[in-house]
């Protein structure tokens, strides 16, 4: 994640020791941190959206953690000690053991949110979550009216998620908006920011494109398209802050917003940019995310090194313990992602943002190149800006 509000406007944050290294309780290096563990709870969903990484349905799919094993599994993370648990699908509401589960995590002192198409958020729901001690609830939503409900798959979404977020509002559990970045939604932006402010809410992460499920390279912006919606977040945050506004605005899944904001700030104030890059190095961008600080934990317990990462299996909490998983290095690609910068290739491997981007988000390349450590196919960065003085075709992958 990228902290658009503290990178960009310089307000503190509240995860700031875990994401930039100052402040209370902060790791000595970023590499060292444990992960947020993203757990698909269910893969059953009730809406069909067009950008599904998980490819789900509304139908039951065999194998998923039992309550039993689910239980053991917060144990071990507790024990663990991870900074966060992320409630995601499918649709987590479906499972009618969530609220009992996350009652138990929180007895184990663990941090928790939810990730939620929000259409199942009642107002005796949101008293619910409320009552167990949610960090936040985030709830999807990839446009305005008609836009979020093409996208969604099913008429009445957005009226719903709308609902959801004022239920929560409403007996004090704080909201979040995501939203995933595509040609079907862009235009709506700076409306979906008129939301944020009208609506309350207090968070938002927008999440840039990964191929993985449903997810495809047909709905990518181009990068010219990238750099006008980063614009318009970084514009409309800059707002928010001048105006007093408390609202933290994050980019997702793209470290190389980081060298896009540096070169921005270089621009506006470059005492401050230098200071700002030292945080994003530290931070390290791709290379402490994937396989470091991020996790996932599918339907069925196997452990991947992100939740859009399906297709790379580490191990299954069925039968070894996510923290043993986790922690062994003899494990070929969690050992390579620990040491990525010198596995990159192409353009990733020459940037000389490396350091604060760290080659982005590998899956992508993955997908597009057949090579996890190929250049991220994503990058909106020019060869000038990241200082490649050949042809991108002449830079081997």
């Amino acid at each position: 994640m990228v902290n658009v509000t503290k990178l960009f406007c310089g307000e503190d944050q509240p995860a700031d020791h875990l994401r930039y290294g100052h402040g209370h309780g902060a790791p000595r290096a970023a590499s060292e941190r444990r992960p947020i563990v993203v757990w698909n709870i269910t893969r059953t969903c009730n809406l069909r959206c067009v950008h599904c990484y998980s490819d789900s349905y509304s139908q039951k799919y065999p194998g998923e953690l039992t309550g039993e094993q689910a239980r053991a599994v917060i144990d071990d993370v507790a024990r663990f000690g991870v900074p966060a648990l992320l409630f995601s699908g499918g649709e987590p509401l479906v499972r009618p053991d969530l609220p009992d589960l996350m009652r138990y995590a929180r007895s184990k002192q663990l941090r928790l949110t939810l990730s939620t198409n929000g259409t199942l958020i009642d107002e005796a729901t949101a008293r619910i979550l409320h009552e167990i001690g949610l960090s936040y609830v985030g709830i999807s939503l990839d446009g305005i009216g008609e836009t979020n409900d093409q996208f969604r798959g099913v008429k009445g979404a957005f009226d719903a998620a709308v609902r959801a977020m004022r239920n929560c509002r409403a007996v004090g559990q704080k909201v979040g908006l995501r939203l995933t970045l595509t040609k079907r939604n862009c235009a709506d932006l700076h409306q979906i920011f008129n939301f944020i402010e009208a609506e309350g809410v207090q968070r938002a992460c927008f999440y840039h494109l990964v191929y993985s499920g449903r997810g495809s390279t047909a709905d990518e912006l181009s990068p010219a398209e990238v750099r006008r919606a980063v614009d318009i977040i970084l514009e409309r945050t800059m707002d928010f802050h001048m105006r007093g506004l408390d609202k933290e605005i994050l980019t997702v899944d793209h470290h190389a917003d980081n060298a896009y904001i540096y070169l921005k700030l270089r621009q506006l104030n470059p005492a401050r940019a230098e200071q700002v890059y030292q945080w994003m190095k530290w931070n390290g961008g791709g290379a402490n995310s994937s396989g470091i600080g991020i996790s996932n934990i599918d339907t069925q317990g196997n452990v991947h090194p992100d939740q859009f990462w399906q297709t790379a299996t580490l191990g299954n909490v069925k039968e070894r313990p996510f923290s043993e998983i986790w922690s062994d290095n003899s494990i070929p690609l969690l050992a390579q992602l620990r040491n990525r910068l010198p596995l990159l290739k192409g353009r990733c491997g020459a940037c000389r943002f490396k350091d604060i981007c760290g080659g982005s988000f590998r899956v992508r390349a993955l997908q597009v190149h057949g090579d996890p450590w190929a250049s991220d196919p994503a990058c909106y960065l020019t060869d000038e800006e990241i200082g490649v003085t050949t042809p991108a075709a002449a830079v081997a992958e």
